[in-house]
């Protein structure tokens, strides 16, 4: 579509990162601490993306197993460092043993990404949702953006594409996988907050006895919980809890018209789960319904095409890449469309790396991307997608577009060892 009429603004900046997720906000952050002029774009009036509108924990910072070892650091680290200055977080053990997760308060953290972008000198456009992209050949040389003020073209020298759809990236006409391959995507969740619970009779039963209860009730035929397993977990808060329950299947979340079917049903399913806790579960008797998240929680939809691919041998053989940007010792964690989770574990203690050319889409000039977009196959993306290593790949990417700008070139030709060496000056740890 032809938007040149209905452009209202022009802006120019020298990186330009699309999603303010834990990738895009970290990818800001790290841009705008290289002193490069940065945008940043977000659709919500706050930033954070799924930390702040769906979860409450973050996982990838530390491995699973005996040595519960930390393999995400350096900028990641200041935001761990404001939400400890706020005492809005706590470490607790997962519910799966994925590992030691960094549980905080959505909302003080909304504030302590507001303060890190702003402290970067990084530029915030919110309420702004992309419309389309200007090519120049195979450069982007802007994208179009809509919000209140009408359409905006910004145009920039690096872009960064955190949208978590990998957005940008397929209206370039760059190639995907993901939605429309033969392995379904991951299916969605509704999480919601429950408040008033009676936290020494909720220590009464464990995780098994509750997804007993989840068959007992679905087979009194009174419930309908379509999946039997999931989590419930304490929060910053006193007597509030929160869930991982809800398990919604559509074939592309990218798909407006499925997702606000996906949105309506998730919430309906939420208060089934609220009906079965405050039934069946110990110190729910007298709770009360907090809030749902923002909006459904989307797992995978596009993952593109990159110069390299992670794969499921890479995660599971714990490979070593020379252009590694980040740690992993997460699992493969698949929540395909039946009623389970699959789960398959690295060996105790190891972890793989991320190579930095999973972040580039394949023959492109001046696109990167960040977050769960990246290139990799749908096994391996179903362990690299913790929120820890999207804050280590958005730092990565920062660091890169900055690197970029500097010498003028594509990404593909960034120095690795430079990329490298900057990363580990912030903190960041690639071996392990």
């Amino acid at each position: 579509m032809n938007y040149e009429k209905r452009i209202t603004n022009t802006m120019r900046t020298e990186v330009l990162v699309i999603g303010a997720g834990s990738a895009g906000s970290m990818a800001a952050i790290a841009s705008g601490k290289e002193g490069r002029k940065t945008l940043l774009v977000e659709r919500y009036g706050f930033l954070g993306g799924t930390s702040t509108t769906i979860l409450d924990t973050f996982y990838g910072f530390y491995i699973p197993g005996s040595k519960n070892k930390k393999v995400v650091g350096g900028i990641p680290d200041l935001l761990l460092d404001k939400l400890k200055e706020r005492k809005s977080m706590l470490l607790r053990p997962n519910t799966y043993g994925a590992g030691t997760g960094v549980t905080y308060d959505p909302e003080i953290l909304k504030v302590v990404w507001e303060e890190l972008v702003v402290e970067a000198n990084v530029d915030i456009l919110l309420h702004s949702f992309v419309a389309d992209v200007v090519m120049e050949e195979k450069k982007v040389k802007g994208v179009i953006v809509v919000n209140k003020s009408g359409f905006t073209l910004i145009e920039a020298d690096m872009i960064i594409d955190a949208s978590g759809d990998a957005d940008v990236t397929a209206l370039a006409g760059y190639p995907y996988d993901g939605i429309g391959s033969h392995i379904p995507v991951q299916s969605l969740t509704t999480t919601f907050r429950v408040g008033n619970v009676d936290e020494q009779h909720m220590k009464t039963f464990t995780k098994n006895q509750m997804w007993e209860w989840m068959k007992e009730a679905n087979q009194s035929g009174k419930y309908h919980l379509p999946r039997e397993e999931g989590s419930v977990h304490i929060t910053t808060l006193p007597s509030v809890m929160a869930t991982n329950m809800v398990r919604l299947a559509i074939p592309d979340p990218t798909n407006i018209i499925e997702l606000s079917k996906a949105e309506i049903l998730g919430r309906r399913q939420a208060l089934e789960y609220f009906r079965f806790m405050k039934d069946y579960l110990p110190g729910y008797e007298n709770s009360v319904f907090l809030n749902f998240s923002t909006q459904i929680g989307i797992r995978e939809t596009r993952r593109i095409i990159g110069e390299y691919t992670l794969t499921k041998e890479d995660v599971l053989q714990a490979r070593k890449f020379d252009d590694a940007i980040v740690l992993c010792g997460a699992p493969i964690e698949d929540h395909h469309n039946q009623a389970g989770t699959k789960w398959e574990y690295l060996e105790d203690g190891e972890t793989y790396q991320v190579p930095y050319r999973s972040l580039i889409p394949k023959d492109s000039v001046n696109l990167l991307v960040a977050g769960r977009c990246l290139s990799a196959t749908h096994d391996a993306h179903a362990s690299v997608r913790s929120m820890g290593q999207c804050m280590g790949m958005g730092q990565a990417a920062g660091i890169a577009a900055s690197l970029a700008v500097e010498n003028q070139c594509r990404p593909i030709d960034v120095n690795v060892e430079m990329l490298q060496q900057k990363l580990r000056s912030y903190g960041a740890i690639l071996e392990g």
